[in-house]
């Protein structure tokens, strides 16, 4: 019996699958903000792109006339 309980307690004790559920936690965090971050760059990237190409679009800026 003594070793049964033992080898529960040493179970108990160890901690690698716990240090590996908080890595793998950790490592999903970091990919969710990865996301999110390339998803709010995207979306700026995409309006610089839109407005180059509305000006381009539109011709040459008329010239300032001399004051």
């Amino acid at each position: 019996m003594s070793k049964i309980a033992s080898a529960v307690k040493a179970f108990i004790d160890d901690e690698n699958g716990v240090t590996a559920i908080e890595y793998g936690l950790i490592a999903s965090l970091v990919g969710v903000a990865m996301v999110t971050a390339a998803d709010a760059l995207g979306l700026k990237i995409k309006a610089v792109f839109e407005y180059v190409t509305g000006q381009m679009k539109s011709g040459p800026a008329a010239p300032a006339s001399p004051s």
